[in-house]
């Protein structure tokens, strides 16, 4: 479990390499392991990567995951005001918490929560979708004209490829390396990663960047944590509900945690400036949504991500079937499993702490040394996705993007969300609508189920919350 949650670190804060990954590079090593040993290795990587995403996004403004990615929107704004060290302990005590809340419910409500995965069809996932989508007001900083046009890009980007109902290519412009879509974690790295570093290098010399960064005392920042136990609590639910569902990711649940983090705050404003709740609900809860994606796996056998999958494998490998009778007929290494992870979720915080200390002093280092380095991990990252040049091509395209967006106001988050939500709202509103006709009433289909209604509410909800914040912000303006 220490070896897992260290490589998991590593593999999460470099740029491209994901948990699926990192994982699948260690099954041959599971061989050899009797069946808890290996699935716990392969789940302290999953766990380990989640939150190693943290700690590039919030030094370097480079998630390390897509998870990640609103952790940057405050973490990295702590690292330029000087307090990276108390965004670093924020995080791992987050997704601490996450992760251990995220495993409980694993162990105490795997049943019931399969049954609820199971009734999550098309229109519901074109809800949560829409869901996110919502929150492009929130994410919009001052121009929401401008995160609106952002977030159509986004969605335009994600509908390059192969229609997902009928196969018929689109925008592929005869290329058969855009039939499979535009990368999503290519198009991220280069938002991110190399737009960043481009404005670094337009700085001038000796211009002061971020300044030095000042020691924090952890039991301060854990105070700080301990005193938000609704903000923990709800990010972490928010992170295994959306975990549990097929598709899903936790790049939604790291959205909607840190949008509502945000509506419910009585200082919105200080929210993508430094404003260290951001962090905890972004991190506990795309630590909780590791617990949440293992569910549907271990009992209805239905991988709920790319890294529930691997694990999949990991357990095939060792003959067992994930399923109800996984928990009859193999129950000591179910449980065993599935505790076994609480331990691995405090090995994590004991290795985050003791590398928290440390890892700012990469901000010390010359800068021309920190934009060769993340460009190189950047180029290597985007290749070792599908091991295709292309991919480092749409990397740079879409990092020049980031850098033009940047310099005229255009907001990068939109951009982000529209690109990662864009599939999976169009896919389930594709399917719902076929769905819907064969059932007789589409628009029954779309609204008329209690799941869906109650989703609706959800949105209407955060969308008047966003209306809300902007006349706050329009009536603190004018006095």
């Amino acid at each position: 479990m220490l070896l897992g949650v260290c490589v998991g670190i590593v593999v999460g804060s470099l740029p491209g390499l994901t948990p699926p990954i990192g994982m699948a590079l260690f099954i041959p090593v599971t061989m050899g392991m009797d069946p808890v040993s290996g699935l716990l290795l392969l789940s302290s990587i999953y766990m380990g990567a989640e939150y190693g995403g943290s700690i590039s996004a919030i030094l370097l403004n480079t998630p390390g995951t897509a998870a990640a990615a609103c952790t940057s929107f405050d973490g990295y704004p702590l690292a330029r005001q000087g307090e990276g060290n108390k965004a670093l302990y924020a995080s791992i005590t987050a997704s601490t918490l996450g992760g251990i809340i995220g495993v409980i419910i694993l162990l105490f409500f795997t049943p019931l929560l399969a049954q609820l995965s199971l009734k999550f069809g098309p229109a519901e996932m074109f809800w949560i979708s829409i869901m996110g989508l919502a929150l492009v007001s929130s994410l919009s900083g001052k121009n929401i004209i401008k995160g609106l046009l952002g977030a159509a890009f986004g969605i335009l980007v994600s509908t390059v490829g192969m229609d997902p109902i009928s196969g018929y290519p689109r925008f592929s412009f005869n290329s058969p390396n855009l039939l499979s879509g535009i990368g999503v974690v290519p198009a991220l790295i280069g938002l991110f990663s190399i737009s960043q570093m481009l404005v670094l290098m337009s700085k001038k010399r000796g211009e002061v960047i971020i300044n030095e960064q000042k020691p924090t005392p952890y039991l301060q920042v854990l105070k700080f944590v301990l005193k938000r136990p609704f903000l923990v609590l709800r990010s972490s639910a928010i992170g295994t509900v959306v975990g549990i569902l097929p598709g899903a990711g936790g790049s939604i649940a790291s959205f909607l945690s840190y949008t509502l983090a945000k509506q419910s705050s009585k200082n919105p404003e200080k929210f993508g400036r430094g404003a260290l709740e951001g962090v905890i609900a972004s991190e506990s809860a795309n630590n909780a949504m590791v617990g949440g994606s293992l569910v549907p796996l271990l009992s209805l056998g239905i991988p709920g991500s790319a890294s529930a999958a691997v694990l999949f494998g990991g357990l095939t490998l060792h003959g067992l079937i994930p399923g109800p009778r996984l928990f009859t007929e193999h129950a000591d290494i179910a449980y065993g499993f599935m505790i076994g992870m609480l331990v691995t979720t405090i090995l994590m915080c004991l290795v985050g702490l003791l590398t928290a200390k440390y890892s700012p002093f990469i901000l010390k280092l010359p800068y021309n040394y920190i934009i060769a380095t993340v460009l190189v991990l950047s180029t290597i990252g985007s290749y070792s996705v599908k091991n295709n040049l292309f991919d480092v091509w749409v990397m740079i395209v879409f990092g020049l993007l980031g850098y033009v967006a940047l310099k005229y106001g255009f907001p990068i988050p939109p951009i982000v969300l529209g690109v990662i939500l864009g599939p999976i709202a169009e896919e389930g509103y594709r399917r719902a609508i076929e769905l819907g006709s064969v059932h007789g009433s589409t628009w029954g289909y779309f609204f008329g189920q209690p799941i869906t209604v109650v989703l609706i509410i959800i949105n209407v909800l955060i969308f008047l919350g966003g209306l809300y914040q902007e006349f706050r912000k329009v009536k603190a303006e004018k006095a």
